[in-house]
């Protein structure tokens, strides 16, 4: 589960696993959040460069855990560094 309510600015981007407890694992990125939901983008046709051009789903935070970048789709992690400035 992710804590919503201490997530920074840094947080932005981070990989996160989404599951349900009975479906597969879905890797998303997180865009932003509010007091009840992160919102990660699940899917933006492989272009995680600009995943912050696409649309995010509402996800609760308890569906949510941070991945470790070494057991995720390699597809997703085709970047180190986003410039938010």
């Amino acid at each position: 589960m992710i804590d919503h309510n201490k997530l920074t600015f840094g947080d932005i981007g981070k990989i996160v696993t989404y599951t349900d407890g009975i479906g597969a694992k879905v890797f998303g990125r997180i865009k932003s959040w509010n007091d009840r939901w992160v919102f990660v983008v699940y899917k933006c046709d492989g272009d995680w460069v600009h995943f912050l051009q696409y649309t995010a789903a509402a996800t609760r935070p308890i569906d949510l855990e941070f991945t470790d970048t070494k057991k995720q789709d390699p597809d997703i992690t085709r970047f180190d560094l986003i410039d938010f400035d």
